[in-house]
């Protein structure tokens, strides 16, 4: 039977909001009780409650001080997993740089090819090329030579 969708917000009737405080706060445990049965992880609930000065620690204390401690130990070994917001920026910066910089070389290529088969095509280069752009055009007509012999030699 599916529940009513429930409506976050906060519970102005006293006697209400204990009531859900109360079952929420057993069904918290027994979430984090299942967590750590079904898939041993070391986990602890503190529950602060503001309707007494009792603080509920699950499992006990010390198990508590143990989880959070290893907690705390870990962030010190595992940082670098940990990454600012700052420090993620500049990563993905890097990264779309790199892209683009993949991107353009890969275009460029095949610029080069586009204009290696318009000479072909038409038996006649454009005089506007740059020097460095006639020296790109001979390194890939170079390369596609090449690729054409190895394949000849390959059919013999």
């Amino acid at each position: 039977m599916a529940r009513n969708k429930v409506k976050l917000a906060f519970i102005s009737d006293e006697s209400k909001r204990r009531a859900s405080y109360i079952k929420r706060k057993r069904s918290l445990i027994k979430k984090v009780t299942e967590l750590t049965t079904l898939c041993d992880v070391p986990a602890c609930a503190v529950i602060s409650s503001p309707f007494d000065s009792h603080i509920d620690v699950w499992p006990n204390l010390e198990g508590a001080k143990k989880v959070i401690e290893r907690y705390q130990n870990s962030t010190v070994i595992n940082e670098s997993k940990n990454v600012s917001h700052q420090r993620f920026i500049m990563q993905r910066t890097a990264k779309a740089r790199d892209q683009l910089k993949k991107l353009k070389h890969g275009n460029r290529e095949k610029e080069l090819n586009l204009l290696m088969f318009e000479y072909l095509q038409n038996n006649n280069v454009s005089y506007d090329l740059t020097p460095e752009e006639a020296k790109d055009l001979d390194k890939v007509v170079g390369k596609m030579l090449k690729e054409v012999d190895n394949k000849i030699n390959t059919l013999d």
